[in-house]
């Protein structure tokens, strides 16, 4: 689970709640159902109206990476290159048609496929950016219905509270209603400007935010599989990968030589 997602929600909200339990308020007095159904159910409803069911799905599996931990890791996608690198060396390009079939990401099937098929690497580069491109847009359409749903539930929480108020209106012959009734009115317009502001703009921004990042890494496993077909040294590929690792993961990365040794020294004193 990605932990400042989590948080990040925790925090918003609970300072929202804490502050009106710090003004002398009750819990009871932003929980309005009536509220609650018109701001998500109207906002829902624009949303599903202004975007096709593809766009949707986009969503919703956002959502899971937002608060999912990425599985998409550098420093070991660049240690699997190495060793496809050095098997290249050794049996063949085609021998790679096997670790295509045991891959479970299609993108990496899908290249390793089109390698050991013998694709040119002209080809195979422009075939992969396709493939790219199509990956980025379908992540950053989730993207969009949340900076929609975002855009739009603040003015579906001025309705309801105009619809609110326009209870009030109705009951002006009961002054001791009036107050509780205009209340009960602006908490719309707290569950729009809350839900877009906590919830909808900023699970838009992190589904962006690792798309880029899954960007990144689809370039390097590109980029480290063009330079196997290059029949490159798998050190140099090595290497050429690493300028692709943050300053972090430099520091922690541990090369396929290194492992080697590693492992070599592990059977040893075994």
């Amino acid at each position: 689970m990605d932990i400042t997602s989590l948080v990040g929600l925790i925090i918003g909200l609970g300072a929202v709640i804490g502050g009106n339990l710090a003004e002398g308020s009750h819990i009871g007095a932003i929980l309005q159902p009536t509220a609650f159904v018109i701001v998500i159910g109207g906002t829902i409803g624009a949303v599903i109206l202004g975007f096709p069911g593809e766009a949707l799905k986009s969503a919703m599996s956002g959502t899971k990476r937002v608060f999912g931990q990425e599985t998409k890791n550098i420093p070991q996608m660049i240690s699997d290159i190495v060793t496809l690198a050095y098997k290249a060396r050794r049996e063949g390009i085609i021998a790679l048609e096997e670790d295509a079939q045991k891959s479970k990401d299609p993108f990496i099937r899908k290249a390793l496929t089109l390698l050991s098929d013998g694709m040119d690497s002209k080809h195979l580069e422009e075939t992969m950016e396709i493939e790219m491109g199509i990956i980025e847009h379908e992540r950053e359409s989730g993207a969009k219905v949340f900076e929609y749903a975002g855009g739009v539930a603040p003015t579906i929480g001025i309705l309801g509270a105009v619809l609110g108020l326009i209870h009030v209106m109705q009951n002006l012959t009961d002054p001791s209603k009036l107050g509780s009734g205009i209340a009960v009115a602006f908490v719309a317009t707290v569950y729009g400007v809350g839900f877009a502001n906590l919830v909808f703009i900023p699970i838009g921004s992190k589904i962006k935010i690792k798309t880029k990042a899954a960007m990144m890494y689809y370039e390097a496993l590109l980029q480290g599989i063009l330079s196997v077909q290059n029949g490159d040294n798998p050190r140099m590929i090595e290497e050429k990968l690493k300028g692709f690792l943050s300053a972090k993961e430099r520091q922690g990365y541990v090369s396929a030589d290194q492992k080697a040794k590693a492992g070599g020294a592990a059977k040893a004193t075994s």
